[in-house]
C-alpha cells in the first residue's frame, strides 16, 4: 500500500529492541517498553507558514530518528505496525 503523510507529518517504522539484554535476560513482549527509535518511511511536503510558503521538513526518507515515547498515531499497513507523527515530536536524527 502506498501512503503519503500530509503537512508536517512523518510515517515511521518503529525499531524494536532485541529480546535479550546484556545480562542474557529474556524480556517478554508484555514487559517491553514502547520503542522510541524508528526509521522514516515517508515524509509529508511540510507545513505552510503565515505567508503560504511550505517549510520543508528536517528529516528525509531513510533517516533513523528518536521520538517521544507516546508520540503519534499507530497504524497498521500491510500487516506491519507504523506510526504517523508530527515533525514536532521528533527529538533527534541518529547518525
Amino acid at each position: 500500500m502506498k501512503i503519503k503523510p500530509l503537512g508536517d507529518r512523518v510515517l515511521v517504522k518503529p525499531l524494536e529492541e532485541g529480546e535479550v539484554k546484556k545480562g542474557g535476560i529474556i524480556i517478554p513482549d508484555t514487559a517491553k517498553e514502547k520503542p522510541q527509535e524508528g526509521q522514516v518511511v515517508e515524509v509529508g511536503p511540510g507545513k505552510k507558514n503565515d505567508q503560504g510558503k511550505v517549510n520543508a521538513l528536517g528529516v528525509k526518507k531513510g533517516d533513523r530518528i528518536l521520538y517521544g515515547k507516546y508520540s503519534g498515531t499507530e497504524v497498521k499497513l500491510d500487516g506491519d505496525e507504523h506510526l504517523i507523527i508530527s515533525e514536532e515530536d521528533i527529538l533527534a536524527i541518529l547518525t
